[in-house]
């Protein structure tokens, strides 16, 4: 098939390029969000699909909005039979997915209808969930809401992080993705609606989000760093100013500290939850570099009984 991809972020690329290499698609064209302000400089900075498709010459378009009639008329121009999509970040509208005869296919990091939204991995993990997956679906103009043609699954390991599994799913689902074009296109293939039962919604998680509450249990405060790293980044508050969460782990042993209460030693910190204490092991203070939590401690001297949080 000719198919046009649509993708953002580095967590695209594996799609794209297993699309690529199968050699039985032709990807006649990228869509991408347009170049985003990055770094100190601010600089505009094409995304990462668009950077690996320039880099195979493939064409890149990079509308404002996908209603842009501009856009609109150079998709049909190409006539794609399919658009994949991993996660583009723009809703596409009803003109937009009518073009393509087989339509635009999703690979959605969940396994459907869990977790629809724009961010499945970091719930899952957030909400202590054993098993994730992957999904392909046909795009419809509800929230991940159309029918399925394939799944793959993946056990979410005890020390995942977001970024982590979400590297995991990447490649899994990317083969998940290519064997779905081979099957729409011979006919093997078909949708299945999505039940109706086991709705979960996974909103976009914010930095206000990600604020961790001391007086919650271990495993939840263990569950909220893991699901937020990297990005928006769980944190907490030390001495009025923030202070970012990388790397934590639950020591049921320690049950001798009050919620937010900090307990340093020769090479550990530990901190109070509303359950057992968890140590700390990498943390970030309000602009300086990520460093190891002794190290931080060691620098800011903490007193006896401090602790964190508001």
């Amino acid at each position: 098939m000719k198919l046009v991809f649509a993708g953002t972020p580095e967590v695209a690329v594996p799609a794209l390029d297993a699309l690529i290499a199968s050699g039985r698609h032709e990807v006649a064209a990228v869509v991408t969000r347009p170049d985003a302000p990055a770094g100190r400089g601010r600089r505009l900075v094409a995304s990462p699909v668009a950077e690996r498709a320039e880099e195979v010459g493939i064409e890149v378009l990079k509308p404002v909005k996908p209603r842009d009639e501009d856009f609109l008329a150079r998709l049909r121009e190409i006539g794609p039979d399919a658009c994949p999509v991993v996660a583009y970040g723009a809703l596409l509208p009803r003109v937009a997915l009518d073009v393509p005869a087989h339509g635009w296919v999703n690979l959605h990091f969940s396994l459907l209808p869990a977790w629809r939204g724009a961010a499945p991995v970091q719930h899952a993990i957030m909400a202590g969930d054993e098993i994730t997956g992957a999904s392909t679906f046909l795009i419809e103009e509800g929230l991940d809401s159309g029918p399925v043609y394939g799944t793959v699954t993946e056990e979410i390991r005890r020390t995942d992080t977001s970024g982590d599994l979400l590297t995991r799913l990447a490649f899994a689902g990317s083969g998940l993705l290519v064997a779905t074009m081979d099957g729409i296109e011979d006919g093997t293939l078909k949708a299945v609606p999505q039940p109706a039962d086991g709705v979960t919604l996974a909103p976009k998680i914010t930095v206000e989000n990600a604020h961790v509450d001391w007086s919650a249990p271990a495993l939840r405060v263990d569950r909220m760093v893991r699901g937020c790293t990297p990005a928006p980044g769980a944190w907490t508050v030390f001495r009025g100013e923030r202070l970012k969460l990388i790397h934590a782990t639950p020591v049921p042993e320690r049950t001798d500290l009050a919620p937010g209460e900090l307990s340093v030693g020769k090479n550990n910190v530990y901190v109070g939850t509303g359950s057992y204490a968890v140590e700390l092991l990498w943390v970030q203070a309000q602009g300086k570099k990520p460093m190891r939590a002794a190290d931080w401690a060691r620098g800011v001297r903490i007193a006896s009984g401090e602790r964190l949080g508001a």
